[in-house]
C-alpha cells in the first residue's frame, strides 16, 4: 500500500511527530511505500535545523532528515514556512518547501493519506 503522510504539528508540544515517524517506520518495515511527507501548520517545524536539543532527548529532525536520506520525500509547505520565518536556508538536508499542489499529488499518488495532529 502506498501511504501519504501530513504532519500538522510542531516536534515537541504534541505526539503527532513522533507518532508519524514511528507510522513511516512501521510502514516501511513492513513493505509499504511512503509517497512523501507534508509538513503543514506548526508541522513545518519539525524540518528546521534551529532546534538547539539537549543530548538525552531525541532529535527529531535529525530523524526525518535521515528518513529524507532513504529516498521519502520532505515537503514543507511554502506558506507555513513563510510565516514562521522559515526558508530553504533553514531547513534540514533532504526537504525542501513547496506549495499544497504538492499535498494535492500526494493524495493522487497514494492509497491512503495519513494525517497527524489537529
Amino acid at each position: 500500500m502506498k501511504f501519504g503522510i501530513l504532519v500538522q504539528e510542531g516536534p515537541y508540544n504534541h505526539e503527532a511527530s513522533d507518532s508519524a515517524y514511528n507510522f513511516i517506520q512501521a510502514s516501511l518495515a513492513r513493505g509499504h511505500e511512503i509517497t512523501g511527507v507534508f509538513f503543514y501548520n506548526d508541522g513545518v517545524i519539525n524540518a528546521t535545523k534551529l532546534m538547539d536539543i539537549p543530548a538525552d532527548d531525541r532529535h527529531i529532525s535529525k530523524r526525518w532528515s535521515e528518513l529524507g536520506s532513504k529516498g521519502v520525500q520532505l515537503i514543507v509547505c511554502v506558506a507555513a514556512a513563510k510565516r514562521r520565518g522559515i526558508n530553504q536556508n533553514v531547513l534540514i538536508e533532504n526537504a525542501r518547501i513547496d506549495g499544497l499542489g504538492q499535498l494535492s499529488e500526494l493524495c493522487i499518488e497514494s492509497d491512503r493519506l495519513v494525517t497527524f495532529g489537529d
